[in-house]
């Protein structure tokens, strides 16, 4: 008999009171265009109710270290388990965080090598370069050292009591220290020093003296403007510092490979150490089909014995998981902080296909993405093994080959914001295909090959590339067209783009999925600038200062400080999050409201969706920045939607917004169809299409199929991943790639949806 989760009254975010039964034990796939509200079903409403229930078991003293989730806006959600969220954030944790690491592979691994190493060099920690036994002591386990370029953090034509030393990362006092110290003569030029001065002035460390503050002393220790830097940065990772000082520091930072370990990461002892004449650093520099390759044969050999087959055993498993979903062109010493949000979302989905769990509610959020089409049918495989392994999947996507995996699907609409939120077809594949919704419609409708190709312009040459697996590719990249750069994952395409291209042509304009914003106060409408122009209309019509009408200036509300909510924290128990009682949560001062502009007033302006909008305002600028984002398919935002509850794919697409105008430029896109429905698709190309019209050039790096028939070019990189890859196996029209036999998206480029 099968059971649901229920889901009855759904009101959360566009949600207009949604009542759903979901089959557990299968794989339950939600479908519509973006902003339909599919995400606000699956993460903000059951995943989020699921793991607010998971985490009130924990003691009060425990929930405070542990993300708060608070309760959807639903009459009622029954028959849940617990959730597994598998999205596309992608993994941070610094230097020392790698592919191996976070799947615990490189756990097992240095396990083996503290059976089977030789000469041994102590148990498991000696082996990680995240722990004081294993860690190479030059590095601290980076595998690279740091230093700084001091020129001109000292004038060696001033003494210290004229400043001649000015170190940009220090406070104004820090400068002053070496001139209070007492040990120097600070009426002496600094290129008068003595080798013992300059060596006690840049590295000296350890003295005691009187620091004097304003009219106060202080005992403190005396450092080296290099020791006081290298303390405070290099001893560091700099991946965990924010990303302003990053930038700050790094302007004057050198850096190259560790010249103890060579970059390993590793101390000599745990270098030393080998199994079948190779170290732990070489086996996880190693791409995980040839690791597995290494140690089937040392299986195969008898060499390992008893000990080690059940951890040969373990680690065959979970690298086979990484071959299974595509990633077998990684290493496990990759970082994990790059790769890329769909490498990171499958990446995670290792660890759970090793876990016994089961009755797990896993929920995804477009694994598709990043993958290429002959890889989409292992995601389809993985799946289903969830499934059968007894636990619950639910999937938003919009790959028309993942939703064929389906054993139900919801389908979202009719449209986006304000026009969606309902429930526009729930069953089978089968169903939908013969729905008349606007996803049957369209997987029954794959766009043609195209023929009628523009004639290139001219060409932007890249030489000799061979950043990361590229094999001294040499290519043209033709201008005045539409060019789409293919193949599989880890073929080179980011490497040859983002990385050669833009080196070589500095001047292009990046449109990428990175966040636009993370703050509440940030909005579509601040961050294109419609809302500068809008805020002068406000002015200029009602005479008064344009700050007005800001909730992030003069007009906000003094008591909520334009937040339009206020927040109390309750300690071990969740923070309360209550409406302000003066503004009513309209952010403005009461005086900011009574000012209107063609009728409305601004609070009632960030309330319009764009499409809204622009019916809403006959003023040229305005209208000209407002078609800018109904151009690119974000009509249904709001113009006071918070930036950071906008997908990946809405990103790269405001991004997009804000850049339409210019012309002649080159244009790269980095697979901007993330986060679209088919529908939309189209959209999207007639608008790279206008572009192209308009003069401009543009390269976009895609896996879909619909984007790649219509370009006018392509270059397919390949034949596969990582050094099997990383050269180019076609240039030329789509027409002519479909033919090719050596490619290995050809054959895709003529197959249908359905």
């Amino acid at each position: 008999m099968t059971e649901y989760i229920e889901l009855r009254g759904a009101r959360e975010n566009n949600l207009k009171n949604v009542t759903l039964r979901i089959p557990k034990r299968g794989i339950t796939i939600f479908t519509g265009v973006s902003g339909s509200g599919k995400s606000s079903i699956v993460f903000d409403t059951i995943a989020s109710e699921a793991q607010r229930q998971l985490f009130e078991n924990f003691s009060m003293f425990v929930r405070t270290f542990l993300p708060r989730y608070p309760q959807p806006d639903a009459d009622a959600i029954e028959n849940l388990s617990m959730a597994v969220l598998v999205d596309q954030k992608r993994l941070g944790g610094g230097s020392t965080s790698t592919v191996g690491t976070v799947t615990d592979i490189f756990t097992v691994l240095r396990l083996l090598f503290s059976r089977l190493g030789s000469p041994s060099a102590g148990y498991a920690n000696a082996y990680s370069f995240n722990h004081a036994d294993g860690r190479c002591p030059e590095c601290n386990g980076l595998g690279r050292t740091m230093a700084f370029d001091t020129t001109g953090f000292v004038d060696p034509d001033r003494t210290l009591s004229e400043g001649a030393v000015q170190v940009p990362l220090f406070v104004g006092w820090e400068n002053n220290v070496y001139s209070s110290s007492g040990f120097f003569d600070n009426d002496k030029k600094v290129r008068d020093f003595s080798d013992e001065e300059m060596q006690l002035l840049l590295h000296g460390s350890g003295r005691k003296f009187k620091l004097s503050i304003g009219d106060q002393t202080m005992n403190a220790t005396y450092e080296g403007i290099v020791e006081k830097l290298t303390r405070s940065y290099i001893r560091r990772d700099l991946k965990t510092l924010g990303e302003r000082t990053q930038k700050q520091v790094g302007k004057y930072l050198t850096t190259g490979p560790c010249p103890l370990c060579r970059g390993a990461r590793l101390n000599q002892a745990a270098l030393a150490s080998r199994i079948a004449g190779r170290n732990i650093a070489e086996l996880a520099d190693t791409e995980i089909d040839e690791l597995v390759a290494f140690l089937q044969e040392l299986d195969r050999s008898g060499d390992a014995g008893e000990v080690a087959a059940p951890m040969i055993g373990t680690l065959l498993e979970r690298l086979g998981h990484l071959v299974d979903i595509g990633l077998d062109y990684l290493t496990l010493s990759r970082e994990t902080d790059t790769l890329s949000g769909g490498e990171s979302q499958r990446v995670k989905m290792v660890k759970h296909l090793s876990s016994s769990l089961i009755d797990v509610m896993y929920v995804f959020d477009e694994p598709s993405v990043g993958l290429h089409p002959r890889d989409v049918h292992r995601l389809g495989e993985l799946l289903r093994r969830l499934r059968d392994k007894g636990n619950t999947v639910l999937v938003v996507e919009h790959d028309p080959d993942v939703i064929a995996v389906a054993d139900h699907v919801v389908d979202v609409g009719p449209r986006a914001g304000r026009a969606g939120g309902e429930i526009m077809y729930e069953g089978d594949h089968a169903g939908l295909l013969a729905s008349d919704t606007l996803t049957g419609r369209f997987l029954n409708r794959p766009l043609p090959v195209k023929t009628d190709v523009r004639t290139p312009t001219g060409s932007l040459p890249v030489r000799d590339a061979r950043t990361n697996n590229l094999q001294g590719v040499s290519v043209d990249i033709p201008t005045g067209v539409l060019t789409a750069i293919t193949g599989i994952a880890g073929s080179g395409k980011s490497s040859l783009i983002h990385q050669e291209f833009l080196r070589a042509h500095p001047g292009a304009i990046v449109v990428d999925q990175s966040a636009v914003g993370v703050s509440v106060r940030s909005n579509p409408g601040t961050y294109t600038g419609v809302m500068d122009d809008i805020r002068k209309a406000y002015a200029k019509a009602n005479k008064v200062d344009a700050g007005l009408f800001s909730f992030n200036s003069k007009g906000a509300c003094e008591t909520c400080k334009g937040l339009g909510v206020i927040y109390t924290d309750l300690a071990f128990l969740d923070g309360v999050r209550t409406q302000c009682e003066t503004c009513l949560g309209r952010r403005f001062k009461d005086e900011v409201l009574t000012y209107l502009l063609h009728g409305a007033n601004i609070d009632d302006v960030l309330e319009m969706t764009v499409d809204q909008a622009l019916e809403h305002f006959p003023e040229k600028e305005i209208v000209r920045r407002l078609r800018a984002m109904s151009d690119v398919g974000l009509g249904y935002l709001t113009l006071g939607q918070p930036l950071s509850t906008l997908s990946g794919g809405e990103c790269q697409r405001i991004k997009l917004a804000g850049e339409l105008h210019k012309k002649g430029s080159v244009y790269v896109m980095d697979e901007p169809t993330t986060g679209l429905h088919m529908s939309d698709i189209e959209h999207l190309l007639a608008i790279m299409n206008r572009l192209v019209d308009a003069g401009n050039s543009v390269i976009v790096i895609e896996h879909n199929m619909d984007v790649v028939r219509q370009a006018d070019w392509v270059i397919d990189m390949g034949p596969e991943g990582g050094h099997k890859g990383g050269r180019v196996m076609f240039e030329g029209p789509p027409a002519l790639l479909a033919a090719d036999e050596d490619s290995l998206t050809a054959p895709f480029l003529v197959t249908s949806h359905g």
